[in-house]
């Protein structure tokens, strides 16, 4: 079987960001999923993310496990560095190599069947220790790759396409995210860019764990009547909480905005995160009641996406553990190993 390879030369008029490049310049291979699948819209909202944002393509450090949602970095930023992981184990090899080099800028992909069944634990660990990373989990509800079985976060009382009833109760990583501590909590669908390029660009610039659950329908095996992960179903029953725009705090920006209909949200590195919010009365910085707020509208069938809570506040892993400036993988070996005097004095200290 062969693919058609996208062409290596651009044309001369196409925009450039403030890095001189061009989006074309954050695209990857051609893609191999079917055609419709709500993945795809995700890649190309990191695309269009990563360009807004100014990032040069090989700041980016790009990390998966298994599944259909895994194969997807293949397909955007192109130019990164990049890791496929085995099954589920996509975030502690992401806080390794945080942990030996902060400087990159880290992006986790996984779905619904790596991070909520085989890879739950992984996930918890790395939403409570607050690894800086936006973490992107593209939710079908099914395994695609083994012909449609129910995953951990298919809704109970929805049906598969051969007509079968879910019995079990539905994995809500945004619940968990939300209790383990993620300071960057948000739920998009695939279909909606506007909604989802913001929150993207929020989790990159956020200075803790961010977490984004994207309802994504699997075209071919969830995409029916019936299903709660379907194209029409989010559609019609999306509960939209908050209408989202990133600025950057490089230029100063003004607006003309009656009070109280916009909440600037400072980030750790200085930029904002501007949130018009739609509800009266919701506040995006109480993580309880974001809680509770979620669980309401779940159960009236309804999928609530937006912002759903913010740290603007956030610490990381490397502040909690007072790890030095400079990444580890760039330390002397005189730095890395100060002797035997040093380990004993750090095993008396343990006693």
């Amino acid at each position: 079987m062969t693919y058609l390879a996208k062409p290596r030369l651009h044309h001369p008029t196409l925009a450039t960001n403030k890095v001189g490049y061009k989006r074309r310049d954050y695209e990857g291979k051609i893609s191999t999923l079917c055609a419709g699948c709500g993945h795809d819209s995700i890649s190309a909202a990191i695309i269009e993310a990563c360009w807004e944002l100014d990032i040069e393509p090989h700041r980016v450090a790009k990390l998966s496990g298994i599944g259909c949602s895994s194969k997807t970095p293949d397909y955007f930023l192109g130019a990164s560095h990049g890791f496929n992981t085995v099954h589920g184990r996509m975030p502690s090899v992401l806080t390794g190599a945080n942990l030996a080099n902060r400087d990159l800028l880290y992006l986790g992909v996984s779905g619904d069947g790596d991070s909520a069944s085989i890879g739950l634990g992984q996930f918890a660990h790395a939403m409570r220790r607050g690894v800086r990373m936006a973490y992107i989990v593209e939710n079908n509800g099914v395994y695609g790759l083994t012909k449609g079985q129910f995953s951990a976060t298919a809704d109970q009382g929805s049906k598969s396409k051969k007509g079968v009833l879910n019995t079990d109760s539905p994995v809500d990583l945004v619940a968990l995210a939300l209790q383990l501590g993620a300071s960057y909590v948000g739920r998009g669908f695939s279909g909606n860019k506007a909604q989802l390029v913001p929150l993207i660009k929020g989790a990159i610039s956020h200075g803790g764990a961010a977490f984004i659950d994207v309802i994504s329908p699997c075209v071919a095996f969830n995409n029916h009547p019936g299903s709660t992960k379907s194209y029409d179903y989010v559609r019609e029953h999306n509960e939209a909480v908050s209408r989202i725009d990133f600025i950057s705090g490089r230029e100063e920006i003004t607006v003309d905005i009656n009070p109280g209909e916009v909440m600037d949200v400072r980030q750790h590195d200085g930029t904002l995160l501007r949130l018009r919010s739609l509800h009266p009365g919701y506040n995006p910085g109480d993580r309880y009641a974001a809680m509770a707020y979620m669980q309401r509208h779940h159960a009236m069938g309804e999928v609530v996406t937006g912002l759903l809570y913010v740290d603007p506040l956030a610490t990381d892993l490397h502040t909690a553990l007072n790890t030095c400036d400079r990444p580890l993988n760039a330390l002397e070996t005189d730095a890395l190993c100060p002797g035997a005097q040093a380990l004993e004095k750090l095993n008396a200290s343990l006693r």
